[in-house]
């Protein structure tokens, strides 16, 4: 009776439930039937539901073909231990049970959204078989039970996945009729890798219902019962019988063989992409940084390999003359469409795939009705998805171009239709919150010689796993990206005026024009932009329709649990971060990636409301003004309508709003208008190891109306009112000199390919750099001299006094939170950095800039630094006393 509580519970019901069910039904299908209809909804917990415990082991084992035999008695009562357990835990929990009734208002309280999780697995390889099926005219691998297995870290899992194996892959089937006949079962049956998935199928089909040689009635050789139509009454239940939905055996069967097809067809679609070359190039050319400081996502994968830089500029190396991007204004672009044109093509195959394998993923909204299958879901269905689907579920959903998931939608879609089915099946739909497992490590590779003659050789391996972001947080990020385009396709609308009652006079006058005139209407946006609209509501339709079908399935208390772990973007300022006194290096680092992964990009007004001298505003005066440089372009290009524009900046927020770079070394926040997203400020910290560590630069940044077929505007604020010029490239003025926006030589901005977070990126990496003198051509061959040493030390000086101090006592607007938690969560580190910065202090008055080099030393720190890391010192010590 116990394998028949369990196969209940992994269909979602609860351990009562599925004992009270088993009790008044004899045949599973008809207590799953009683439990779906909600007949037993009421039981909560009876006198034989002690619950058992589930627990972790530091290292599982997969079984290989002689451990059998190899088992330690002790695993075995083990075993025994756990058979005769009276409740059953979901092995996905992580949390032991405890008897007594159910309090909860939350029965999938235990299910486990932390992603601080790490399994280490010793997976087995062998050898694979091949055999010729003469019915299909075919010669087949056969897959092994390592390759079965492969990627499980979870125990429960294993189980199932080795027992379902070992039942379908050897061994006999006997008549269910009683006459004594039995089937031999054979590899081939169920575990023949063919060229195409509709083969296999072909193959199930033809082997799966055998007729009894002695008795003639057929019966499943994969489960081994009669076939029969007196089935129990379900709800929406199929009213024929499909043989391939007949039993939850096959349905593991079919799921493990097309998902590791779908690995395979994904891997071929992944080599050789038209990307794969480009970022591959692009990670030979990334920025030279400590590991420490590289930016950071969400989930702390490296991001840096998306950016190029012409230069990079090391200590006491030699600079090539000149700052900004990699590209090339005679780019060759050949091949590109016809690389393109065989992406689409690769997608369609997988998208097909996808489609022909999404028929017998568990669904009860079946069109026709509900199979058995159906109702009855095997535990390694569950197995299977976690393994191999979200595999190529979270290579997809980490996409971090938005543009580029357009262009690819047919595979997009049909992606967003397996996530909405598996959340609408309460066995499977605990898996949209919980972390994927990915392989971080393989520690070692050993090798079993054969124990008998004709025996493959078994390797061993043993895998680190460790948690990742789940389905649904990865379709979150994907969601902010979405919102972000959306919220430029759909800006430039002008703004809904009150409508006001008309006069009869303006009434009289209105019937007199009409028809006279054209009605003016809005031009319909472009294929392009459309397009882009249409997939981005899709995603949004997705993440949507989930989170209900979750609350249909799971309850409102697994989705508020659910959404209070998914990555968040803030529409206004967020508050800052306090820490203890007392908190180690360790903590402040952790508190101050999290806090920044969230502030990083956010929305929030700029503008600054005008009004004429009577105090009403005029006609010319709806526009408002902004608060930054460019104000006066941005207000002549309100309420226009250019597509091309509009496109770009939507796919450019989209890649902002999850990609900015963040790390304790250096980091770049963004705040954007919320009505006006091409009105921009950005606040860039200052890399560690350079003259700029740790100031607060400030960037007004304006999309104009040519973007992105010419750069963006941008002005650097940071000047101590125009006074001083940080860089060579930085003037007192706010010019920024970068050969990406055109405003210096070398190669510049290309069309329909450079970004804004490329600028931003060479700003943080090529002009905020080590030693700024080589900025300078004429200078470019001076590293590690004296004028370069002094250079860096007159820019150390401006930066405490302008880039930390001036920012801390009268921080600019909207970025003063930002700016007190980064010294906040930073003081002691920086205290250290300013002690240091103050011993390599050459005692030079410090130089604006505006002329020449540095002026030579006078001896002695008697140009102010020393007051200036005082008063810096005094202000952080009030900041973190809360004054």
């Amino acid at each position: 009776m116990e394998t028949e509580i369990q196969q209940l519970v992994e269909m979602g019901a609860t351990a009562p439930q599925a004992r009270a069910a088993l009790r008044r039904y004899k045949d599973i299908m008809e207590a799953a039937a009683g439990v779906f209809s909600g007949e037993f909804d009421n039981v909560v917990e009876d006198s034989a539901g002690a619950a058992g415990s589930s627990g972790r082991v530091a290292a599982t084992r997969m079984k290989t073909p002689e451990s059998d035999s190899n088992e330690d008695d002790d695993d075995d009562d083990a075993m025994d231990e756990d058979d005769e357990a009276d409740d059953y835990v979901d092995y996905d929990s992580d949390y032991d049970a405890k008897t007594g009734p159910v309090k909860d208002v939350d029965p999938y309280a235990g299910i486990f959204f932390s992603k601080d999780r790490r399994e280490n697995v010793i997976e087995i390889e062998e050898d694979p078989e091949t055999v010729f099926i003469p019915e299909m005219n075919e010669r087949v691998t056969l897959m092994t039970q390592g390759l079965w297995m492969k990627g499980c870290p979870e125990p429960g899992e294993q189980q199932h996945l080795f027992s379902l194996y070992s039942l379908l892959s050897e061994g006999s089937c006997p008549c269910p009729h009683g006459c004594g006949t039995s089937f031999k079962r054979h590899k081939s049956d169920f575990f023949g890798i063919f060229a195409t998935f509709s083969k296999y199928i072909e193959q199930v089909t033809r082997i799966v219902r055998q007729r009894c040689t002695a008795c003639h009635k057929k019966y499943c050789i994969a489960c081994g019962e009669a076939i029969t139509l007196d089935k129990a009454q379900r709800p929406n239940a199929a009213a024929g019988d499909e043989p391939l939905f007949h039993c939850s055996n096959l349905q593991g069967a079919i799921l493990g063989i097309g998902l590791s097809m779908l690995e395979s067809v994904y891997a071929d679609v992944l080599h050789d992409s038209p990307d794969s070359q480009d970022i591959k190039a692009r990670a030979t050319k990334k920025r030279k940084v400590d590991a420490t400081s590289h930016a950071s996502t969400p989930d702390g994968e490296d991001d840096d390999t998306y950016y190029g830089t012409s230069i990079i500029h090391g200590k006491g190396k030699k600079a090539k003359g000149g700052t900004g991007y990699a590209g090339d204004l005679r780019e060759d672009t050949s091949g590109q469409v016809e690389a393109l044109a065989v992406q689409r093509q690769k997608d369609a195959r997988l998208g097909q795939l996808l489609t022909e394998l999404r028929i017998y993923l568990p669904s009860l909204h079946r069109k026709g009705g509900g199979q058995t299958s159906d109702y009855m879901v095997h535990p390694t269905a569950l197995a299977h998805l976690r393994r191999r689907f979200n595999h190529i579920c979270s290579a997809l959903l980490r996409n971090d171009s938005l543009s580029d998931m357009s262009d690819r939608s047919v595979l997009y879609f049909e992606l967003f239709e397996w996530l909405e089915t598996i959340s609408n099946h309460e066995a499977l739909a605990s898996m949209m919150a919980m972390p994927i497992f990915i392989a971080t490590s393989v520690k070692s590779v050993t090798a079993k010689h054969p124990q008998s003659q004709g025996r493959s050789v078994i390797r061993e391996r043993e895998i680190v796993y460790e948690g990742s972001s789940g389905p649904r947080e990865l379709l979150e990020a994907i969601g902010i990206q979405a919102n972000a385009a959306l919220k430029s396709l759909e800006g430039t609308k002008p703004p809904e005026k009150d409508v006001e009652e008309l006069t009869e006079e303006q009434k009289r006058m209105t019937i007199d024009i009409k028809g006279k005139t054209k009605e003016s209407s809005a031009a319909p946006p472009s294929e392009e932009n459309l397009k882009l609209l249409q997939f981005c509501r899709r995603i949004l339709d997705c993440a949507n329709g989930i989170d209900r079908a979750l609350r249909e399935t799971k309850g409102e208390a697994f989705v508020e649990r659910l959404h209070a772990s998914l990555p968040m973007i803030p529409t206004t300022s967020s508050e800052g971060v306090h820490m203890a006194p007392g908190a180690t290096d360790e903590d402040l680092l952790k508190a101050y990636i999290d806090w920044a992964n969230r502030v990083r990009f956010e929305y929030c007004d700029l503008s600054v409301p005008s009004s004429g001298a009577d105090g009403k505003i005029g006609d010319d005066e709806d526009v408002p003004h902004y608060k930054f440089y460019y104000s006066n372009e941005a207000r002549m290009l309100a309420n226009s309508d250019i597509p091309k524009r509009s496109l770009a900046i939507a796919k450019e927020l989209a890649v902002l709003t999850t990609n900015l770079p963040v790390a304790w070394d250096s980091s770049i926040f963004l705040r954007v208008d919320e009505t006006r997203v091409d009105v921009i400020k950005a606040l860039i910290t200052g890399p560690e190891g350079t003259p700029y560590y740790n100031g607060c630069y400030l960037f007004d940044i304006f999309l104009g109306p040519g973007y992105n077929q010419s750069p963006p505007s941008v002005k650097y604020m940071t000047t101590n009112g125009g006074k001083s010029r940080f860089n060579p490239n930085l003037y007192a003025d706010g010019k920024v000199c970068l050969s990406l926006l055109g405003t210096w030589q070398g190669p510049g901005w290309i069309s329909g390919k450079s970004t804004l977070l490329q600028v931003l990126i060479s700003i943080q990496s090529m002009i905020l750099c080590d030693e700024p003198y080589l900025n300078e051509p004429g200078w470019a061959s001076s590293g590690g001299t004296p004028q370069s040493r002094a250079y860096s030390a007159n820019v150390r000086r401006m930066a405490v006094k302008t880039a930390m101090l001036g920012n801390l006592k009268n921080p600019p607007e909207p970025f003063a939170e930002i700016i007190r938690t980064h010294f906040r969560l930073k003081s002691r580190s920086i205290s250290a950095q300013l002690d240091q910065w103050l011993v390599q202090d050459d005692g030079v008055p410090t130089n604006s800039g505006d002329g020449g080099g540095p002026l030579k030393a006078v001896g002695g720190s008697s140009n102010g630094f020393a007051k200036d890391v005082e008063d810096m010192k005094q202000a952080m010590q009030e900041l973190q006393q809360g004054s």
